[in-house]
């Protein structure tokens, strides 16, 4: 007799929330335009380009969800060739000069695993580095407003920024995105069971 059970269960793999925050680029098209891309052991969540403000409010709505536990900001990089990760986003608003909160800490660091991101896109045959170099973008803002909307505990989600360089292919561009979340997912313990009652 067949085992059907396992069809009925609930999926109990993390979902990690990939969002293209730039309007109009193509980025989103690397993303978006490969209906078979699968994660190892977490689900893909994509979320596309709108206004810094209300994306910053949907990524921290989504990170309310038990099951949302990584997020991957996708963008551009204007210092670079290869793909960088940044590690870290100051307190700046997006307009510039000013602080984006005046409680708010100097920095904040991303929680995603940096080191692991970039060796599996040295290995994946593409230009990486790990930098704590801001850019002052939408980026920055984004990771530095998810960041400090995170609960302190032990267990917060994975938070990072990967930015791609203008030079890239679509394909280069799909490979980088898909690897820096692989890498992410590799971090993510399953969900706890429901217990029925």
């Amino acid at each position: 007799m067949l085992d059907t059970i396992a069809e009925n269960q609930p999926d109990r793999r993390p979902a990690i929330l990939v969002c293209v925050y730039e309007t109009a680029d193509p980025l989103w098209n690397a993303l978006d335009g490969d209906p078979d891309w699968r994660l190892p052991g977490a689900r893909l969540r994509p979320l596309g380009p709108r206004e810094p403000a209300d994306l910053a409010g949907r990524i921290t709505g989504e990170l309310d969800h038990a099951d949302c536990r990584a997020v991957l900001l996708v963008g551009r990089t204007r210092k670079s060739d290869g793909f960088r990760v940044q590690m870290r986003a100051e307190n700046r608003a997006l307009t510039g000069g000013n602080k984006l909160s005046r409680t708010g800490p100097s920095l904040a660091r991303a929680t995603a695993p940096v080191a692991e991101m970039v060796r599996a896109l040295i290995d994946a045959g593409l230009s990486a580095e790990a930098t704590s170099d801001s850019e002052e973008d939408a980026g920055s803002y984004l990771l530095y407003r998810v960041l400090t909307a995170l609960p302190d505990d032990a267990d917060a989600p994975a938070v990072g920024l990967l930015r791609a360089p203008s030079t890239l292919n679509e394909a280069q561009l799909r490979l980088g995105i898909q690897t820096a979340a692989t890498a992410m997912a590799r971090h993510l313990s399953p969900l706890p069971r429901v217990r029925l009652s």
